[in-house]
């Protein structure tokens, strides 16, 4: 029997309480030793008859009933759900879609998931620029590729390599809404890039609206999700190990009700 064989390259981004972020975020850790501690406090006092047998010594675990002393760790992530490699999804964009009730993650199909990947090469682009359609077609040009349907386009700026700096906040360039329409015409249902977000760094977004007060220049690649419905990846990274295509993405988010937007596992495949 032929053993089936394939390759996996990670590319998400940890969650980490460590790295500088724009949202507010910690992981509580309960370590092995506490564990005990923490099995008694919740679990055996859960009735009145055992808060009292509790309180006798009657009901309680000992370190030395449990081998090597422990119980299980645990650990509570109260983190927002942009942070890490995520999916957004229609609600996240505004409450109505191409006219109609926004969808959230949880209505994500599931079938544009898992599907081939084509990775981009715009790491020409300065952070605070944006890529255009006509980037995205000319990084089409230079691999002589044509997209098919529901190819899960990655957008490869290197903004990656600063991630646990104050840099990855700041230093990435940002997809303009005519990129996103020239893959959505293309019959593209999810793209997605190594930065921190789909628009540009909030500084240059900002800067351009306090000098024209032009609203055209905040979020206007999330804000395009008003008017056509599509998922985008934020936070990938090491798409530099990737060739131009020829292997599967799968990106399918955590089934959370709901809300805009979910962590997802996103590995490319190859065989």
């Amino acid at each position: 029997m032929r053993s089936f064989e394939m390759k996996i390259i990670d590319l998400s981004l940890s969650i980490d309480e460590n790295a500088p972020e724009v949202h507010a975020f910690g992981i509580e850790r309960l370590d092995h030793k506490r564990g005990v501690e923490h099995l008694n406090w919740v679990m055996m006092k859960r009735t009145l008859s055992g808060k009292i047998a509790f309180l006798l010594g009657k009901r309680i675990i000992k370190p030395d009933d449990l081998p090597d002393k422990e119980f299980l760790s645990l650990e509570t992530v109260h983190c927002p759900v942009h942070i890490g490699t995520h999916i957004d999804y229609s609600f996240h964009y505004g409450t109505k879609s191409q006219g109609r009730a926004s969808k959230t993650i949880n209505e994500l199909p599931l079938d544009i998931c898992f599907s081939d990947g084509v990775c981009l090469d715009l790491t020409a682009k300065k952070p605070g620029e944006v890529i255009s359609g006509e980037d995205v077609e000319a990084a089409l040009k230079k691999i002589n590729y044509s997209l098919k349907e529901r190819d899960i386009v990655l957008l490869r700026t290197g903004a990656d390599k600063y991630f646990g700096s104050k840099q990855y906040l700041t230093d990435y360039p940002g997809v303009s809404p005519q990129a996103i329409e020239f893959l959505l015409d293309k019959g593209i249902g999810i793209i997605g890039v190594d930065t921190l977000g789909f628009d540009r760094p909030y500084k240059f977004m900002m800067a351009d609206f306090l000098r024209t007060h032009d609203s055209k220049y905040l979020w206007p690649a999330h804000f395009f999700g008003r008017i056509r419905e599509y998922a985008h990846i934020e936070r990938l990274a090491n798409l530099d190990k990737l060739p131009a295509y020829g292997f599967k993405i799968s990106c399918f988010p955590i089934k959370i009700k709901d809300v805009g937007a979910s962590w997802a596992r996103v590995v490319a495949i190859f065989k």
